[in-house]
């Protein structure tokens, strides 16, 4: 296809020539003379000439299929040089703005006269692809550094949270093939086993062991890294780690000498295809299946606490996967155990200005009781879920939201932070309070009152700060 690019400095130019060809039959319009002269020189089909003048493009024998490109750099002389381009017959018309500070504003204007014209921002062509390779340059060189840290390691020790999750065993597993380890030399383990039902069957069907250890054995390790969790969720047991990858809110109080925490990113599993994909790691079919897992169930399937990279590693990683094994380890979720705690929850619960609050009691599994808050969220009507029940003498109390309320995080923070654990992100959030105190706070509540003093913590959290309601006022 034949292309006139109608350019006003050289960085335009030689930028079009190398994009362009040899893609397109590509010709340049400059008016300077010495710049034509210049560019002639290195190579380029280039035309000296008036851009203004309607036989200008009559001369360059522009046709209704001609595609023609003209930079826009803020020059008042852009709409004469767009209707002599039109009156010699051009139809097929994109203008190029480069340094418009307001290109939407500009491209309203141009659109106004000249509604067949076609405006792209140079910032927004550019901008995208050109942080994107910079974000992966400096995940290459982050990756290369720690592999070079663990490279001298005999033992090497990758440590998840009690109980790990799916995008906490795939991390690690990812982790596990990015430092180029096989089982016998980077060891996968949790202090707490795996005991969830979904969780059970992963590792199953995927064939991945995972280690019983204890906070004391951590010391034995000549590496240690952390996936999916960081140090102080042990209850200070483990202040010093070698690398924690980890998309959960950074936590103070441990040193680490390599970190990489996204928050903003719906899984850990996210930030690991990235290190895979920067150092161009070969991705078996076992780690593409449990990252893909891990990152549909941690984004509840792109429903909360996601965005475009985790959809681009998802997309990444789909044709890469077993579609059919992850169907198997879904097939895991819904038992009758869970069931059971769906009811009662709905039997002892109550909902208030689409928040929807209960406590489950003892329970004697911690897993029962963020399956109730997910499965609650999905109801018409539903915004918030706050579901709490006692496990091992500690309250734990789950917070689910659709993202774009108020921060989860902040409302456990608040509350529970200054007698246990709490924190989260905007859309889920977690709590771990010790029995004895949670009464000294709030008193020996029954399962009712707990019940009914929650949720009045949470209707006064989210009305706060809630700007006042317009009143229409008569004229």
């Amino acid at each position: 296809m034949r292309c006139l690019a109608v350019c006003q400095t050289e960085l335009v130019t030689r930028m079009l020539d190398e994009i362009l060809l040899p893609s397109f039959q590509v010709d340049f319009l400059v008016e300077s003379k010495p710049l034509a002269r210049r560019l002639h020189d290195a190579g380029m089909n280039v035309t000296a000439a008036d851009p203004r003048r309607t036989d200008t493009y009559l001369k360059a024998d522009v046709t209704p299929g001609t595609c023609v490109i003209v930079e826009d750099n803020g020059r008042r002389s852009l709409k004469k040089i767009l209707e002599s381009v039109r009156d010699a017959g051009g139809t097929l018309i994109y203008v190029l703005g480069v340094g418009i500070s307001d290109f939407r504003a500009r491209e309203e204007e141009l659109k106004s006269r000249f509604p067949e014209l076609s405006y792209l921002a140079l910032s927004e062509l550019f901008g995208g692809p050109l942080l994107t390779e910079f974000s992966r340059s400096i995940t290459r060189l982050k990756v290369q550094q720690y592999q070079r840290f663990f490279n001298d390691a005999d033992r090497v020790l990758i440590l998840m949270h009690n109980d790990p999750d799916p995008d906490a065993l795939a991390s690690a597993l990812a982790l596990r093939n990015v430092l180029r380890r096989t089982k016998q030399t980077a060891i996968i383990a949790a202090v707490g086993g795996v005991t969830r039902p979904e969780n059970v069957r992963m590792i199953n069907l995927l064939d991945l062991h995972v280690d019983l250890i204890t906070p004391e054995q951590v010391a034995e390790y000549d590496r240690v890294a952390m996936v999916d969790v960081q140090p102080h969720y042990f209850g200070g047991a483990i202040d010093r780690v070698d690398l924690v990858i980890d998309h959960h809110p950074e936590q103070p109080g441990y040193s680490a000498v390599f970190k990489d925490i996204r928050t903003d990113y719906g899984s850990t599993s996210t930030i690991l295809s990235e290190h895979l994909r920067a150092v161009d790691a070969n991705i078996s079919e076992r780690t593409a299946t449990a990252m893909l897992y891990a990152i549909k169930s941690d984004t509840l399937f792109f429903n909360r606490q996601a965005n475009r990279v985790d959809i681009e590693a998802f997309s990444y990683l789909y044709p890469l996967a077993d579609a059919a094994l992850i169907r198997k380890m879904e097939g895991a979720e819904i038992t009758m155990e869970r069931l059971e705690y769906v009811l009662k929850a709905k039997q002892h619960g109550r909902m208030v200005e689409q928040v929807f609050c209960t406590f489950l009691g003892t329970s004697p599994r911690e897993d029962f009781i963020p399956y109730v808050a997910d499965f609650y969220l999905q109801l018409e009507n539903v915004k918030w879920t706050i579901v709490s029940g006692i496990v091992n003498d500690a309250l734990i109390m789950s917070v689910r939201n659709l993202g774009y309320s108020r921060n989860a995080g902040e409302f456990v923070r608040k509350y529970f932070a200054d007698i246990g654990s709490a924190g989260g992100h905007r859309a889920m959030a977690k709590a771990v309070v010790p029995l004895n105190a949670f009464r000294d706070k709030f008193g020996n509540l029954q399962a009712d009152g707990f019940t009914e003093r929650v949720l009045a913590m949470a209707i006064e959290f989210l009305h706060e700060h809630q700007p006042p309601e317009k009143k229409l006022v008569k004229v």
